[in-house]
């Protein structure tokens, strides 16, 4: 069941097209990525979604009906560019803003006070947010956005300024919140954050979708039959013009060498002879990255007429 549903939407700005007829579908329970270069639409249809602004046609479905400003109790947003009050002490922060999405104040300060130890930022609960590095202050405004418990979440470059340690914090607790049941929309530039949580994707790219599916299919589908292949005791490759290239960028894995099969030219061929013909000791099938991915379709989609 799809819990979000972006239908054929259209929006333009003084002569400007943002949103070209744009179909999105997010499963519920899904982290799914929104994906796309600077320009591309994404924050137009985020504040779309988020009732901000509003299409000029199209409709947006939130579990099944035309969603309504309402809505917003059941979103929460976490947008790239933070906005707090610097003045206000952290407790106060979150339970002001969990009060504005609809939760009593005492069910709003158990739970910040909650989501502050789980932070390591207990400690912090009575000081100004001027007071905490950026880094604390990003997990502030991620609670504040998740503590109302929504339903959908909407999370715009959520690990920007994050260390290594915090990232993985973070990251675990959007998998929890998704386990939780919350339909996530992951908009973002980092695609190995990409790999690393979403389910599916969209990229938009001059305001029209260009590729859409699940994560592990496109990569799949943009694959360019290249193996990895090791043999014994750092043996040399064998040439075989008539099988495949060895390509001189090396591999990850410095025992490895990376092989361009031919055109027609199957995976369990070039393995037999291989194996015949040198000591193998493995090979598995290069994939191409989301990064790769996406740059290759959006340089793609600058070529092509408008």
């Amino acid at each position: 069941m799809n819990f979000i549903e972006i239908k054929d939407v259209v929006k333009r700005y003084s002569g400007h097209t943002a949103l070209d007829g744009v179909t999105i579908s997010v499963p519920k329970g899904c982290i799914y990525g929104l994906l796309g270069p600077n320009g591309a639409g994404k924050t137009s249809l985020i504040r779309i979604i988020n009732r901000i602004t509003r299409q000029d046609s199209g409709e947006v479905l939130l579990d099944g009906r035309p969603i309504v400003d309402d809505d917003v109790t059941r979103i929460g947003y976490l947008p790239e560019e933070r906005g707090l009050y610097k003045k206000m002490k952290v407790l106060d922060q979150i339970v002001y803003l969990a009060r504005l999405k609809g939760m009593p104040k005492s069910i709003a300060v158990a739970e910040a006070r909650s989501w502050l130890k789980r932070f390591d930022l207990e400690q912090w609960a009575d000081k100004k947010l001027e007071a905490l590095s950026k880094g604390m202050q990003q997990k502030v405004q991620f609670i504040a956005t998740v503590i109302h418990r929504p339903q959908l979440l909407i999370f715009d470059e959520p690990f920007s300024g994050f260390d290594p340690v915090n990232a993985e914090q973070l990251k675990q607790e959007i998998l929890a919140l998704r386990d939780g049941g919350a339909t996530i929309l992951f908009s973002t530039h980092n695609m190995e954050s990409v790999e690393a949580v979403c389910e599916q994707i969209t990229l938009i790219n001059q305001s029209r979708v260009v590729l859409q599916g699940s994560v592990d299919e496109i990569r799949h589908a943009y694959k360019k039959n290249i193996i990895a292949v090791s043999l014994e005791g750092g043996q040399a490759l064998p040439a075989n013009d008539d099988l495949y290239a060895i390509l001189p960028a090396k591999s990850d894995n410095k025992r490895e060498t990376l092989i361009k099969l031919n055109s027609g030219v199957g995976v369990r061929s070039a393995v037999s002879w291989l194996n015949d013909n040198c000591n193998l000791t493995g090979f598995h099938e290069v994939l191409p990255s989301m990064h790769e991915i996406f740059i290759e379709t959006v340089n793609l989609t600058k070529q092509q007429p408008q």
